[in-house]
């Protein structure tokens, strides 16, 4: 470290001696050779240098198992190795100047992090990517780098460690389906996968544990304005690597000031009708007076008695779910296996007899935007993903790792042999029938509605038993630890 400091000293007076030959002004040069040296000396800080031996070990761990598989599991890795280093110029940054007062002044010093972040999220938007758990596992886990967002307990966020552990459990939904999914199946992903949770449980919570537990350091009082903060040499490009198109800046940045409404402000709704109430004026002012051919007893149109001449009434618009809401493109119907591997079936509508029979357990099925459709699968499949559709229904035999049901409304599945793991992830109405074989699959739901799973009577008349899953839970602390169960209804 000595070694590179002397260096900056050469250069720096290279540059004086090379101005004073020139006739050059020298009122400029003292103020970069202090840069210079207050860069060097944050630079050389032990918690700088401890993180750099963290990114370099856990990182690089990351990336090894990333270029083993390649595609957009790399390119994600990679603005996730940006991320970290933009996350190490912040800290740099942070030793050269003063404490921002709040979030509204640190607004343009933490702009570069979100914008790294920013480019992960938008990877996972549009159509499903392929390895998309992968990719939403990156970039779920990066909002854990806010951290060194926090400037003191009434910053709006918890402290620096028990961020990065909240901001991991998002992540880790995703990161356990890329571990199931290829336990059995592929050693890369796995170990790419143990990587990244690795990388921030226990590392990256047990270095800002030791070195930042409240946060960055930030230089001493009085010095230059984190509004203004000092130029630093951009991070070098990996070599051979094609810089991605600038994406997107998402709608509401990792760090924002936006605080909820003041009680002050006027409210709205059933809360203004009770502060007027409250307050004594006449609520009733400037309301009509109901006269006799206005009561509903008094109305031709109110009898009861339907008359042929009587126009229908206006149709009420059908309720839609949330589910239901998502927009997609349409294009045209397709049904084809991709390059021998990946079964897709797309924008089929009012197809009663879609069926799959020539598949291996090296396939995968991929079900995008198809409606009032019903799809067969006669075979062995490694995977089966259904993405937003309304009222399908999927038949298929077995599945080696998973089937998904993601961002549907109304669809049915059944399983005739075995499925490991059956995950249902934001949809509204899934009917889904196991068979005696598949009794034993773990099925996950998130952020679901209206699942009632049918399994066989036992008897010999083929009867099916409705298992409604629960939706409503409850929360109890007990023990120093909450304890989760479902509601339960009683009565008939």
């Amino acid at each position: 470290m000595e070694k590179a400091l002397v260096e900056r000293l050469e250069a720096a007076v290279a540059r004086l001696e090379a101005a004073v030959a020139s006739g050059a002004s020298l009122s400029a040069a003292p103020r970069d050779l202090g840069d210079g040296l207050d860069a060097a000396a944050a630079a050389s800080d032990p918690a700088i240098v401890a993180y750099d031996e963290f990114v370099a070990g856990a990182v690089g761990r990351l990336t090894a198992a990333a270029e083993k598989i390649g595609g957009k599991v790399l390119d994600a890795t990679k603005v996730l190795a940006e991320a970290f280093a933009v996350s190490k110029d912040r800290l740099v940054q942070a030793k050269q100047l003063q404490k921002p007062a709040s979030m509204a002044d640190a607004q343009d010093f933490f702009k570069p992090l979100n914008d790294v972040i920013a480019k992960a999220i938008a990877m996972t938007e549009g159509r499903r990517p392929d390895y998309f758990n992968h990719i939403k596992s990156v970039a779920d886990s990066l909002t854990a780098l806010a951290w060194v967002g926090f400037l003191g307990k009434d910053c709006g966020m918890s402290f620096p460690t028990a961020h990065v552990e909240e901001s991991w459990q998002m992540a880790e939904f995703y990161n356990n389906k890329v571990l199931v999914e290829y336990r059995n199946k592929d050693a890369d992903h796995v170990e790419w996968a143990k990587a990244l949770k690795e990388l921030y449980m226990p590392g990256l919570r047990d270095f800002v544990k030791k070195h930042y537990p409240l946060g960055p350091s930030w230089g001493p009082v009085g010095g230059a304005p984190v509004s203004q903060p000092k130029a630093t040499a951009p991070a070098p490009k990996a070599p051979g690597a094609k810089a991605p198109p600038p994406p997107a800046l998402p709608s509401a940045p990792l760090f924002t000031t936006e605080k909820s409404p003041k009680s002050a402000q006027p409210k709205e709704g059933m809360s203004a009708v009770f502060q007027e109430i409250s307050s004594g004026k006449a609520v009733t002012t400037g309301l009509r007076k109901v006269t006799d051919d206005m009561k509903t007893k008094n109305r031709s149109d109110r009898s009861g008695v339907v008359s042929s001449s009587t126009a229908a009434p206006a149709a009420a618009p059908e309720k839609t779910s949330r589910a239901g809401s998502f927009s997609f493109k349409s294009g045209p119907p397709k049904l084809e296996l991709q390059m021998g591997r990946k079964w897709v079936v797309e924008n089929q509508v009012g197809k009663k007899n879609l069926a799959i029979d020539d598949c291996d357990a090296r396939q995968s099925v991929y079900v995008y935007g198809c409606k009032d459709s019903v799809l067969q699968v006669n075979g062995k499949v490694n995977n089966i993903t259904v993405d937003k559709c309304t009222k399908v229904g999927i038949v298929f035999k077995h599945v080696v790792a998973a089937f998904e049901v993601v961002n549907c409304n109304g669809v049915e599945v059944q399983c005739q042999g075995t499925a490991p793991t059956i995950s249902i992830d934001n949809t509204s109405g899934c009917q889904l029938y196991l068979s005696n074989d598949s009794l034993g699959a773990s099925i996950t739901s998130a952020k679901s509605s209206e699942i009632n799973v049918m399994v066989p009577s036992g008897a010999t008349d083929g009867d099916w038993v409705e298992h409604a899953l629960p939706q409503q839970y409850i929360h109890s602390f007990k023990d120093g630890q909450f304890i989760t169960s479902p509601v339960s209804h009683s009565g008939a």
